[in-house]
């Protein structure tokens, strides 16, 4: 087992936090041509993001929610994924080494058709290059009242799902990434920040090889944060929305083909796992003294859950300890509309009170 990071922090049993992405509006992609054909600037398309940023902040704080994020609002211009994707493209953007044009890239078994616009890597990756994850910690911790997480792209799905004309090896490219992402935290802790987040959703597609590469990638990137610091990485399978206006043929879990790797993830050597509420059965026997997010909000539902159902989603898992659980979603909000992200919200902290005892 790993043994850089001693003494992690715990949450209290039942915190409440996001996974990340809150709700776009859907006049995100109307106003994204508007910018395109001259009509308006780009300048009003970010001062658009930053009001888009601030009602995240305060619907989450309405809420109740424990530790929140500013929805990665500024991250993308458009209501789906790609293009830009959040996760990626706007991170690859800022690197000199995938500037350019992107290949589309079959990212998913469950139907060919579907792709992502990939980054091509024509260069080495510099770990000087400044993310803005501080500035993005500084401009939402201003206007939030709450503790703020930031969240970041792992370094293996950068890898995975890029293409590589440089270094001609994943691993290698991997671990240039982990070293670029170690100096954005360092300068994310510097800055003040409490609370980080890795996301790393591409694991069960992936070999066992290269997943045990990512683990000693992250274990290095986190392994001189101070322990006063939460580090928690999420994982899971996807999340693609589920409609006609998306891709709504595969379901939100296109990456669910392969062997769930929990015993690789508890390699990991954070103090919070943020999961699918229906995976947690694979952390019995691994957890440890960790803590786990069980993301027992399902954001693929369409409806509403009350909170006595995520309180019920959450006790059913009996052999996990109240004082490892935190409570969040199954993934981000960023597809739903507004009201019943805001309504999945108010019912976290419905659980909360629930499991508490405090309702």
């Amino acid at each position: 087992m790993p043994s850089g990071r001693v003494g992690v922090p715990h949450y209290e049993k039942y915190t409440t936090t996001v996974i990340g992405a809150h709700s776009v509006p859907r006049w995100y992609e109307a106003m994204d041509r508007l910018v395109s054909s001259g009509q308006l600037g780009p300048g009003d398309f970010t001062d658009a993001q930053l009001r888009a940023t601030q009602a995240a902040i305060l619907e989450q704080e309405i809420a109740g929610i424990d530790v929140i994020t500013g929805g990665e609002m500024h991250r993308r211009t458009h209501n789906r994924h790609s293009p830009p994707n959040a996760m990626l493209n706007y991170f690859w953007q800022k690197i000199p080494a995938f500037q350019g044009e992107t290949k589309p890239k079959p990212i998913t078994p469950h139907d060919p058709h579907v792709f992502h616009p990939a980054a091509i890597c024509r260069g080495p990756i510099l770990d000087s290059i400044d993310l803005g994850l501080a500035e993005e910690f500084k401009t939402v911790s201003s206007f939030a009242r709450k503790p703020v997480k930031v969240t970041m792209t792992g370094p293996h799905l950068l890898a995975a799902v890029a293409y590589d004309e440089y270094y001609d090896d994943m691993q290698r490219m991997m671990a240039d990434f982990g070293k670029l992402l170690r100096q954005n935290f360092k300068m994310l802790v510097d800055a003040g920040c409490k609370h980080i987040q890795i996301d790393e959703p591409y694991f069960t597609a992936s070999t066992e090889g290269d997943v045990a590469a990512a683990v000693g990638v992250i274990n290095q990137m986190i392994e001189d944060i101070p322990d006063d610091v939460h580090v928690g990485v999420h994982i899971c399978q996807g999340n693609y929305a589920v409609g006609p206006d998306y891709d709504g043929q595969i379901g939100h879990r296109y990456f669910d083909t392969g062997r769930y790797k929990a015993d690789l993830i508890c390699q990991i050597d954070c103090d919070l796992y943020l999961i699918e509420h229906d995976m947690t059965p694979h952390y019995r026997g691994l957890l440890g003294d960790k803590q786990l997010g069980v993301g027992a909000v399902d954001v693929q539902a369409p409806n509403i859950e009350t909170g006595q159902v995520i309180a019920d989603r959450i006790t059913a898992h009996s052999w996990l300890a109240p004082e490892q659980i935190v409570i969040t979603s199954s993934c981000g909000f960023n597809h739903l509309p507004r009201h019943i992200a805001l309504g999945k919200l108010r019912a976290m902290s419905e659980a909360k009170a629930i499991l508490t005892g405090s309702k």
